[in-house]
Parts: C-alpha cells; structure tokens; sequence
C-alpha cells in the first residue's frame, strides 16, 4: 500500500525551505507526497530580496475541498511547518481533524515554529492556537527548546528540566516528542549541540513504556535554512521504518541532516573561495546531490538512552 502524506508548507521557486526541502527526501524514502503550498516566494527570506504570494485560510479550504470532492483525502500522515497567520493555522486544524476522523491511526507531524534563542517570530497570537488547539491533534512535535518553554511555559535549564518538559507536553497529546536543539551543556563539551527525545509506545499487554534519548549533535559554524523542514520529514519517514524505535530513528535522522549539512558547507566554502563566507544562495541545502545518504544513511552519532 501507498503511503500518502499532506503537506501543507512553504515553496519557494529557489533553494530548499519547506515542502522543497521535505518532499525529495520523502519520495526517495518510498512515500507519496501531496503539497500545499502555505506561501509561495521566489526563495527564502534571508536572501537580500524576496517576492510572492501568501496563501489565505480560504484558499487553503478550497484546495482541500477539491481533494475532497474526488474523494482523494486519504492520508497517512500530515505534515506542517512554518505558519504566521492565525486563521490558516486553525483551518489546518479543522482539515487534520477530518482526515483523523476519515482514517484514524493517520499520524500528524507537526513543527511548531515560533521562534528561537529566547525570541518569537511569528505573532504572539500564533501560542495560545499551538498549545490548545495544534499539539492536542498532533502525534509528533519537533519544537526547539525555547518552542517547548512556550509550549510547556516551563524554562529548561537542565536536562531534568527537559525530560519534565516533554512529560508535559505529552500530556497535551502527542505521543513522540523531539526537542531538536538546546542551550543545555553536552557532556562532550561545547562544540556539541544536545537534542533530547521521548516516545511513548504501548506494548501488547496494553501497557505503555516510555523510551527517552539524548543525542549530542557536533555544530557548525555557518547557518543553514531549511534543515527544521528537513529534519520534521526524516524523523516522519524514520518513525515509520522504526515504529517503537525512538532511538533508532533519530539516529538515521540526525545522521541524515549531518551528510547534507557537510555536503553543503564543503560545497558553501568551495565556491565562496577562501576566507570568504558563503552567500545564502551558496547555503542552500545540496539535496539531490544527497540522495544516496538520504535514501541509507551511514550512521554518524548514537544517541544515549536516558
């Protein structure tokens, strides 16, 4: 059987953000992907110069009433990313809810971007619509550590701090939580960036058991746009091939996002020259060029149970 996903994300005509750095990935990986397009734009925002269109909550409703009407909406999974405007937010809502209705083991993966390093940006009015109508719909949450304080309104200090956070948000709903980035000290050192997991699966019996990770990530000096959509897509796809398997999905993930991530800045540094630092359009991730390590990626890091 097919396995179809919807999703509803960004396009931009040049470089990879949103359903452009989601759906390669995820067709490589054997996966049907139906996109809407929140926002189309000529490439991402931190270009010096942007144009295009914004899709409204209207034209979302009536491209999902087309699928509905050739009685074609049936999915899988959802997947949704960046979104700044309140109403389309809640239809995306209101159209998973169906879809949840029409088949109900479908899994919504969801990105809650709002911000990052203590800053929103997206409207604060996009908060109380995540945490009360978005998380209790969704199975899967990718938030980054200051979207899991929002989230939680719980500051995480510690790795404890973490761990109760993630309790908290699966409180709310969602069975499998990715916290992707952090501020928390890894014990390697500095040069490490710490992402933690919890997944909650229920065993024959019907009882359930809880399987947390912590994984200490090497950074990069350099910023790349477009690898929060890509690293939402993966852990979707890796999820599915590892069903009860947190640990071992977020390996392939993780692993995953570090050969595109060196692909593109080898790449960045060679056609910037040296001493000069890579232009967003140098930046842009090297996708297809990443489609053997996309499709069986050589394992990079092991994550530790905690």
């Amino acid at each position: 059987m097919d396995c179809r996903v919807l999703s509803i994300q960004s396009h931009v005509v040049r470089g990879y953000v949103g359903n452009k750095s989601a759906t390669f990935p995820l067709q490589v990986l054997g996966f049907e992907v139906d996109s809407i397009n929140s926002v189309q734009f000529s490439n991402h925002t931190g270009y010096e110069h942007w144009k295009g269109q914004v899709l409204t909550a209207d034209e979302l409703h009536v491209l999902y009433e087309g699928i509905k009407l050739n009685k074609v909406n049936h999915y899988d999974y959802v997947l949704t990313g960046y979104t700044r405007d309140v109403s389309f937010l809640e239809m995306v809502v209101d159209i998973v809810g169906e879809l949840k209705g029409a088949n109900p083991s479908l899994v919504y993966v969801c990105d809650p971007v709002m911000g990052d390093n203590g800053a929103m940006y997206v409207p604060e009015a996009l908060l109380p619509v995540y945490k009360e109508k978005v998380v209790p719909v969704a199975d899967i949450i990718t938030p980054n550590q200051f979207e899991a304080e929002l989230l939680t309104g719980r500051k995480i200090s510690t790795e404890k701090d973490a761990v109760e956070a993630m309790d908290l948000l699966h409180g709310m709903g969602p069975d499998t939580v990715v916290i992707t980035s952090s501020d928390l000290l890894s014990p390697l050192g500095e040069q490490y960036l710490v992402a933690l997991g919890s997944q909650i699966t229920v065993k024959a019996d019907g009882t359930k058991e809880k399987q947390r990770i912590r994984m200490d990530i090497p950074k990069v000096d350099a910023v790349f746009v477009g690898t929060g959509d890509l690293f939402a897509a993966m852990l979707l796809a890796w999820t599915r091939h590892h069903p009860n398997n947190l640990k071992a999905a977020c390996e392939k993930t993780v692993s995953v996002m570090q050969h595109v991530i060196k692909r593109t800045i080898n790449y960045a540094k060679e056609v910037a020259g040296p001493d000069r630092r890579p232009s967003p359009a140098q930046l842009e991730l090297r996708m297809v060029q990443s489609k053997g390590d996309i499709e069986d990626p050589a394992i990079t890091l092991e994550a530790v149970l905690l």
